[in-house]
């Protein structure tokens, strides 16, 4: 039921930080007298976290533009550090709300909050409102024509682009109703890193939470090359808005609906874009309707596979994660990510391939390290990928396609120039070497590793591996 009428409530920001476009706020603003808006720096979360992570970087720079634009409409943001389900009630009760609006997060640790936070405001008479903003389509909204959620990425593509119009699009008009933001004294400014017990990351000028609107102006410049420059990882192809995403800082009613215009008027690269968003929307209803797959296969037959473990296991995964590989474009690509926090979506699936089927090492193992390094990580989407490269995933690769490590480097790096910004040992190399250096012979830097595996032995294993679900890969 529909909120109004209320004297005062609370807005809780989550992975939605920003004021325009803002579906929880939106709701708040119309239905209540005052509105309060607070951010928890949730310990659950923090605590696990090294002392020195980007993301926590980015978050405070996005709380801090958040406050600003907050107090310059007549309200303004309280940040809380401590569990977010105790300071959320305890605030709401400070506060005298009735109410508190949120946005949805369908992550299964983030439901079980959600839980606790509304059984706890519930104690004193007070709900837990939330509302769809993270996604354009989320849990049941598309379904088959038998009532059932899509497990096949085409056909629920095929249902997104015949539902979607200007209704879905359109943003939500909060500074309309801006006057009933309210500031007061609990509202003392966004803390430091040190505050909280953090320490710079060295997180990069270019990926700051102020970016969005720059980047997404930057990009509809040259969104007609996208689906042409998008693979290829030193062109200047994506977006590069994943982490705004993630955090909210950029509505993906905007992002969708300049796609979905461009589109419409026969743009390939704004089709192939809002292709990809579409992916997005599609891990996320993936994680709703199964949220076992958040830690098993999607497939549970692929839970039978044993993966390689030991001593020489242990070493592998380890230089897979420094970038010390023996192969140039996977090292290249996890030196990016250890780098930066970023890594392009391409070389994501090759990174990804090499470690389970050229290492043979358990695809969770990589969704961990990914999890604990990307900028922009996000649980569906991080899972699905690694899915989609173990082949245990919905709509997943075949697990007889195995991604050739120096195959992939030539198609999409011909020039070696990716592969060299990263791994300045290989900058004398011709671009005809620089993808197999073991052949390089004196020309080699002797710092370079040789390869981990030779490759055609490594897929024969993989391929021996999957035999566990061989028939049943075939059925499907």
């Amino acid at each position: 039921m529909q909120a109004k009428n209320l004297d005062r409530a609370l807005v809780w920001f989550r992975r939605d930080l920003r004021v325009d476009d803002q579906a929880a706020l939106y709701h708040a603003l119309r239905a209540t007298r005052q509105v309060f808006c607070a951010f928890v720096l949730d310990t659950e979360i923090l605590d696990a976290l090294p002392r020195a992570d980007r993301r926590v970087e980015f978050i405070l720079q996005a709380l801090a533009r958040l406050d600003e634009r907050l107090r310059a409409l007549g309200g303004a943001l309280i940040v809380r550090h401590g569990r977010a389900d105790e300071e959320i009630p305890r605030l709401a009760a400070e506060l005298g709300a009735q109410a508190v609006f949120a946005n949805h997060d369908d992550e299964p640790q983030a439901l079980a909050r959600d839980a606790r936070v509304g059984e706890r405001l519930a104690a004193f008479g007070a709900r837990l409102h939330s509302f769809k903003d993270h996604v354009i389509f989320e849990r049941s909204e598309l379904l088959t024509a038998a009532g059932k959620p899509y497990s096949v990425f085409t056909p629920y593509k095929n249902a997104w682009l015949r539902k979607v119009d200007e209704f879905f699009l359109r943003p939500y008009p909060v500074e309309r109703h801006a006057t009933a933001l309210a500031a007061g004294p609990l509202a003392r400014g966004v803390p430091a890193l040190a505050e909280i017990g953090f320490t710079p990351a060295g997180l990069a000028s270019a990926l700051g939470a102020d970016r969005a609107d720059a980047l997404f102006e930057d990009f509809l410049e040259r969104i007609d090359r996208y689906h042409e420059a998008r693979d290829f990882p030193a062109v200047k192809g994506p977006s590069y808005l994943s982490v705004h995403l993630r955090f909210g800082t950029v509505s993906i009613r905007r992002l969708a609906r300049a796609a979905w215009q461009r589109a419409a008027a026969g743009e390939r690269g704004a089709e192939v874009w809002l292709s990809e968003l579409v992916w997005r929307d599609f891990y996320h209803q993936v994680m709703h309707h199964w949220p076992h797959a958040m830690s098993s296969a999607f497939r549970p037959e692929y839970d039978k596979i044993v993966w390689e473990q030991g001593p020489e296991a242990e070493r592998r995964f380890g230089a897979w994660c420094r970038g010390e590989t023996g192969y140039p474009l996977v090292d290249a690509a996890m030196r990016q990510l250890n780098t930066s926090g970023y890594m392009h979506n391409r070389l994501r699936m090759v990174t990804a391939s090499f470690l389970i089927k050229d290492l043979g090492i358990d695809w969770r193992r990589g969704e961990a390290y990914f999890a604990e390094q990307l900028l922009d990580f996000d649980l569906a989407a991080n899972n699905g990928g690694w899915q989609w490269a173990a082949s245990s995933g919905c709509d997943a690769q075949p697990y007889f396609r195995i991604f050739n490590p120096v195959s992939q480097s030539e198609k999409f790096d011909p020039e070696g120039r990716f592969i060299k910004r990263y791994l300045p040992e290989l900058a004398a190399l011709p671009p005809k070497l620089v993808h197999a250096p073991w052949l390089a012979g004196t020309l080699l830097d002797p710092n370079y590793p040789p390869p981990l595996v030779a490759h055609e032995e490594a897929r024969r294993r993989t391929l021996e591996r999957y035999e566990v679900v061989k028939s049943r890969a075939v059925k499907t």
